[in-house]
């Protein structure tokens, strides 16, 4: 265990220095869905690909229909339909002066025509008035024929998506670094891709230890407590875009956590733990894993330390395993490993994914409250807090207590109150880490 008190900064620099991006690997779209893109996508084809209708309605010439009104409407011959999925009028055909095609919204604009009018501007082919255009239109049978009276000029293109207005070929659709969320999926399929090159999603396993632990829905017998931190470490790993496993609590005994962690390397880029770091006679992550580096690999094995901020003061780092896989322990006090990890274990998971900013949002705000709060010298504290951003205030919820987890729920935010601040003054400016 070193005996250095390590600033957050310190420790922070030294997990990011020793955790690497994942390597590459093809994915088809179902399975890339928040990964991290490593190329940059081109477009290979136009969107749309052909002229399309952007209205149920009828496919004209404007000099057809210009001048038309409800008093003299345009009389045109209808030659047929076009629907979505079809090439076209049937057998190639043009629409000629004089003539229109009844079209569906997403079909083909037809040559010769350079226009959609909508239905709502006709009388739908019956022979009345607008009214009575929708129900005409979609009672009207296949093989559309008759006329159709137009009771509304259009300019030209007027509802017709063009080819290529979204994106051409030979456009950037997405540059590499981008997130793969639900828009990228589809603009992506829509663009005829199938597959791409991502760094997979990080695997982290979270596990609590602690023999006073019982999963919730268990009944409480003297002396326990409900497991939270597993479940709150667990959402907030996959919050972070990370694949999480939680692994029950581990009970106090040294062997039982070491085989535990070894039989879960199999599925971890990343293993976090929480309890058992501190100085007590029971902490049994210290004893398990104090030895477990390699003596001719100096660079495996889990430093403990003591970091010079509260919550959290003591941390553990470095990796196990024969892959060098990184393990994070941290504090078992529920806030302490809930700041822990925002602070250190989210960074490290998105320098996994191959993300540039790996860190929160910080922001500038005023503090609103009744009374000063008090901080230890030497020591960088988080406190909980809601944030304003209209207001640009940020109000403190709860208490220090590493145990208050209720306050937890509620905040937003964590209030950073420097090592060398002692006491901060309502109003004051201080920065705040933004939660959400």
């Amino acid at each position: 265990m070193s005996t250095t008190i390590w600033s957050v900064d310190e420790h922070l620099d030294d997990i990011l220095a020793a955790v690497r991006p994942l390597e590459p690997i093809e994915l088809q779209l179902a399975d890339a869905q928040g990964c991290v893109l490593v190329e940059d996508v081109m477009v290979e084809v136009a969107l749309p690909p052909f002229d399309n209708s952007s209205m149920d309605g009828y496919a004209v010439r404007v000099s057809d229909v210009e001048g038309a009104s409800e008093e003299f409407p345009a009389v045109l011959t209808v030659i047929g339909d076009v629907a979505a999925g079809d090439g076209g009028l049937a057998d190639g055909r043009s629409v000629a002066p004089g003539e229109a095609a009844r079209i569906m919204t997403g079909a083909p604009l037809p040559a010769g025509a350079d226009a959609v009018v909508p239905v709502e501007w006709t009388d739908g082919g019956t022979g009345g008035g607008p009214a009575e255009s929708m129900r005409a239109h979609s009672d009207a049978p296949e093989g559309a024929s008759g006329e159709v009276r137009v009771h509304r000029p259009v300019e030209a293109r007027a509802h017709v998506r063009a080819r290529g207005s979204d994106v051409q070929p030979g456009d950037l659709a997405l540059r590499a670094g981008s997130v793969v969320g639900p828009p990228q999926i589809g603009l992506l399929a829509a663009i005829g891709r199938s597959a791409v090159k991502v760094r997979p999603r990080p695997r982290v396993v979270v596990l609590s230890t602690g023999s006073e632990l019982v999963q919730p829905g268990e009944e409480l017998t003297g002396g326990r407590i409900y497991d939270s931190n597993s479940f709150a470490l667990t959402a907030a790993a996959r919050d972070a875009g990370a694949i999480a496993y939680r692994v029950p609590a581990v009970a106090d005994d040294a062997e039982t956590l070491r085989a535990t962690i070894e039989d879960q390397l199999i599925r971890a880029d990343i293993v976090v733990t929480t309890g058992g770091v501190s100085v007590g006679a029971y902490d049994v992550v210290k004893e398990a894993l104090s030895s477990v580096g390699d003596e001719d690999d100096p660079g495996s094995g889990i430093d403990f330390r003591k970091l010079a901020m509260q919550p959290g003061k003591p941390q553990g780092f470095g990796s196990i395993g024969p892959d060098h896989t990184p393990l994070l322990a941290l504090p078992g006090n529920p806030v302490s490993s809930y700041v822990s990890f925002e602070l250190f274990v989210r960074p490290a998971i998105r320098t996994l994914m191959g993300l540039k900013d790996v860190r929160r949002p910080t922001v500038r705000a005023t503090l609103s409250t009744d009374k000063a709060l008090a901080s230890p010298s030497g020591k960088r504290q988080f406190l909980r807090g809601t944030y304003d951003s209209e207001a640009g205030t940020v109000t403190p919820v709860g208490g220090s207590g590493s145990h208050l987890i209720a306050a937890l729920a509620q905040a937003d935010a964590l209030i950073v109150l420097p090592e060398d601040v002692t006491s901060a003054e309502p109003g004051a400016e201080t920065e705040v880490i933004l939660l959400r």
